[in-house]
């Protein structure tokens, strides 16, 4: 038996800010909960893609997330950078040299996720 990722979850401050980014940065539609929470769903062309649930903490993050998202473009990565950037992440520092095939981003809110250059590969 094993089992497989199907839903991240995000804790939030600002609710609406975040799922108006993640929704246009993943392209997943918002269902918003009267509860302070929110679920992000994949279009029905990408069956099995995670959900993503942001449920609000009321608290900030406190510092480097320990599990972050690793996001592979469909087209040329640096073109998603800067759209990512215009949606309202910013370029992150946890300490790369510039050579590792991926570039660092954090949401509106700081956390951390990555833009792959490349699809993860098996050996």
């Amino acid at each position: 038996m094993v089992v497989r990722v199907t839903q991240y979850t995000l804790d939030v401050v600002d609710l609406d800010l975040m799922a108006g980014f993640w929704s246009a940065a993943l392209g997943y539609t918002v269902h918003a909960g009267g509860d302070g929470s929110a679920k992000l769903w994949p279009s029905d062309d990408r069956a099995g893609a995670p959900t993503v649930w942001l449920q609000g903490s009321g608290t900030p993050k406190p510092g480097k997330n320990r599990l972050h998202l690793d996001l592979v473009a469909d087209g040329d990565p640096a073109d998603e950078v800067r759209r990512l950037i215009g949606l309202g992440a910013r370029r992150a520092d946890v300490g790369q040299r510039g050579d590792e095939g991926f570039e660092v981003l954090a949401d509106p809110e700081g956390n951390e996720f990555c833009v792959l250059h490349r699809p993860p590969r098996r050996p």
